[in-house]
């Protein structure tokens, strides 16, 4: 597809304004030719002299013939009036010409970027895979500005062309062995630019896929931008994409030096073909040179007004080789048949009646002889979860791919109540099914369009109740602007739980009837995934859900489950009927199973140490506190120092107590994910140690505001102060009761295993 084909393809639209364009082309030149052949008997006849046009061309006789019945006094006047007029109608015809041209390019830039743009979202997601989005951005951006002008460049080339043609016509008219001399000469400096317009198109290669280098890279720099500061290697990316930018300056330099040489080229060797033409015209001429004076000045200014006219022909030859790579490129983007396309099948999908049948499909990625399932056969029945789970590779993501249609089988078939899922609108189907994956996808925008991204007509009640159900509500509340706080790119301003959230909210709101869940808590800590976790349960409720997972304690609850090793399935059941098989997901889950219980050992032993610091901090401050309740403390002063020891003492415990109760609290959440694991009484033990954690809270609180009451340098009575100092005294003896049954616990559960 050449600039011709991209014009024919794009201006079917707009008939109607290429030919106002090219009419009013013609109609300029038609003006400029009057208004040029009526300028120099104008100018003789002023300075008094006699215009002899008996043995002038036809041509110039008819466009004098008008002027003949004017009288001799006004006629100067009236000819005069008439170039006035023509050129002011040639430069109205050729200014609404640029506009119209001008318009036309515009609308088809605009055409072009959006045929680009649907393009880019209908075309299958195997061409991202081996397209870079900096170049696709490049192409859209640039690339297409540069291929408008081109065909914008066609347009003043008709018009360029339509002028020289009835400049061409004059002086053919007045006479053709001048002409035929001038082509000759004027034709030299053509083929002397022909070396300049060669270069031109090799720097405009260059700069094409110079911009093509310095969008790509920067894009990926963005995009890694906390790769490069966490690396600290921001120097040798700006230096990196400095040369890009540099060479680009280079390339467009010198593209432009070369345009710019044409003009001045042109200029200087039309003007010596000029010279070299009035000497010619001495010799065809000679004996006729002094009636045909005036019919000679015309020629000369006609030509002298077609000279710029060739240099301006040059230049759209140079620019149209400079901007050829780009019209290549966008040609090559905007082409169909090159390009994969999922077919679309002509079924509305509505909804699953029984269920969704894997029918012994296999798939191999475009382009790759290597299969990445082989076989495989599962049904997964209306408003249960299958779960899929293995190793690294072994096929599970590349299933969740295949229900939305992001690629089809290579063999058998995906069917949604018997029928194939290629037989269903895409877009119906994909509308039914919410995806949550690990790699979750915000937009730089509010929190509330980025839940309402999949209903976007969603009414305030509607995305507050679903980030509720996804344990988003609580921390969107106590930002600064809630709801309406911006994420910033691809919700940076968000941890990973809560961008999570914000997921299963957008999914919640969206009511799917079929789930997708990619990993969805692979990348969180315990506590965040916890909360993640319960989201999704709330999500996946009464729904058809496909499950991919690396923790197993994750998937445990799922109706079926699914095993698969090298794209095969291995394995199906539940999960205890799996663990009693003993094969592969026995394997697999005794191995998560250790390194777990190798965590919470090492979380056991952290706790059971800083209880201990906590109790001897205690038995210290027990001890000063009876001999104050005992009163064998008679120096006042001493007292204080005591009561001033013992308080800051309460405060460091308080700074204990909270690493201790966040190491707790990662236990707890352990402890409620892996749930199904242990026996019934692991309910029992969550209430018992969150009790727990509230009373060592609640103990030392009493402790630390009776000492601080005393250190406030307050006046009590003897009384005031003996009940301060018991009320703490006794919450600390409490309080070392209940860290002896908390480490007693613990040593019972670290025997237990």
């Amino acid at each position: 597809m050449s600039t011709r084909q991209l014009l024919l393809r794009f201006a079917k639209p707009y008939p109607g304004l290429i030919l106002l364009t090219i009419v009013l082309g013609f109609s300029g030149a038609l003006f400029n030719g009057v208004s040029t052949t009526l300028i120099v008997p104008v100018i003789l006849k002023i300075v008094g002299q006699e215009v002899d046009l008996t043995k002038a061309p036809a041509i110039l006789k008819k466009i004098m013939n008008p002027f003949d019945g004017v009288p001799d006094e006004y006629r100067i006047l009236v000819m005069s009036g008439a170039i006035v007029l023509t050129i002011g109608l040639k430069n109205l015809a050729s200014y609404t010409s640029a506009l119209a041209s001008s318009s036309l390019t515009r609308m088809l830039m605009s055409d072009m970027r959006e045929a680009g743009l649907k393009l880019l979202l209908e075309i299958d997601i195997d061409y991202y895979s081996k397209m870079k989005v900096g170049d696709l951005i490049n192409r859209l951006g640039g690339e297409i500005g540069r291929a408008a002008t081109a065909i914008g460049n066609t347009f003043k080339l008709v018009t360029l062309a339509i002028t020289i043609l009835v400049f061409v016509g004059l002086l053919l008219s007045i006479s053709w062995q001048l002409t035929l001399a001038s082509t000759v000469l004027l034709s030299l400096v053509t083929v002397v630019n022909q070396y300049a317009i060669a270069r031109a198109k090799q720097f405009g290669k260059q700069l094409s896929e110079m911009s093509k280098a310095y969008s790509i890279s920067m894009l990926e720099t963005l995009n890694g931008i906390r790769l490069v500061k966490s690396t600290g290697n921001e120097p040798r990316e700006y230096q990196r994409i400095q040369k890009l930018i540099r060479a680009r300056e280079q390339a467009d330099f010198q593209a432009q030096a070369n345009s710019e040489v044409i003009a001045p080229l042109s200029e200087v060797m039309g003007i010596t073909a000029l010279i070299l033409i009035v000497f010619l015209s001495k010799t065809f001429l000679a004996n006729q040179i002094a009636s045909l004076s005036a019919v000679l000045l015309t020629y000369l200014l006609v030509l002298l007004r077609l000279l710029p006219l060739i240099s301006q022909l040059n230049g759209i030859r140079s620019s149209f080789a400079s901007t050829n790579a780009s019209v290549e490129a966008i040609t090559d983007f905007l082409r169909l048949d090159n390009k994969p396309f999922m077919p679309k099948g002509e079924v509305i999908y509505t909804q699953l009646k029984e269920g969704i049948h894997f029918n012994c499909i296999s798939f191999a990625y475009p382009g790759h002889d290597k299969l990445v399932l082989r076989d495989v056969d599962l049904y997964l029945p209306r408003g249960t979860t299958l779960a899929l789970v293995g190793g690294s590779g072994a096929g599970k993501s590349t299933v969740a791919d295949l229900l939305p249609r992001f690629y089809d089988p290579i063999a058998g078939s995906i069917n949604l109540d018997g029928k194939d899922l290629r037989e269903f609108d895409i877009a119906s189907v994909r509308k039914s099914m919410g995806i949550v994956s690990q790699d979750t996808f915000l937009f730089n925008d509010s929190i509330r369009n980025n839940i309402a991204y999949s209903q976007p007509d969603a009414n305030e009640e509607e995305i507050i109740n679903a980030a509720k159900r996804a344990n988003a509500y609580e921390f969107i509340s106590k930002l600064p602007q809630g709801f309406e706080t911006l994420i910033g790119d691809r919700g940076v301003m968000l941890s990973g739980g809560q961008r999570q959230r914000l997921a299963i909210a957008r999914a919640l709101l969206q009511n799917p009837e079929i789930l997708i869940l990619d990993e969805a808590t692979s990348a969180l800590d315990t506590v965040s995934e916890r909360l993640v976790q319960e989201a999704l349960d709330n999500l996946s409720r009464d729904r058809t859900t496909l499950v991919i997972a690396h923790r197993l304690s994750t998937v445990q609850k799922a109706d079926q489950i699914a095993v698969l090793d090298q794209g095969r399935v291995v394995e199906v059941g539940t999960h205890n009927e799996l663990l009693r098989k003993g094969g592969y997901y026995s394997r697999l889950y005794s191995m998560q199973f250790s390194d777990r219980q190798e965590n919470k050992t090492k979380q056991n032993q952290s706790l059971t140490r800083l209880s201990h610091e906590i109790r001897t901090r205690l038995n210290s401050m027990i001890g000063v506190l009876s001999l104050l309740i005992d009163d064998l403390i008679d120096n006042t002063k001493e007292q204080e120092e005591l009561i001033q020891e013992s308080y800051k003492s309460a405060l460091r415990m308080i700074t204990t107590l909270d690493i201790f109760q966040d190491i707790l609290q990662v236990q707890i959440q352990e402890r409620f994910l892996s749930s199904t694991e242990a026996n019934q009484n692991q309910n029992y033990q969550y209430q018992i140690f969150n009790l727990m954690v509230s009373e060592f809270r609640d103990c030392l609180n009493i402790i630390f505001n009776s000492l601080r009451s005393l250190t406030e340098n307050a006046i009590y009575t003897p009384e005031e102060q003996h009940h301060f100092i018991s009320d703490a005294y006794n919450y600390a003896i409490i309080l070392l009761d209940k860290l002896t049954l908390f480490e007693n616990t613990i040593q019972e559960e670290n025997h237990e295993k």
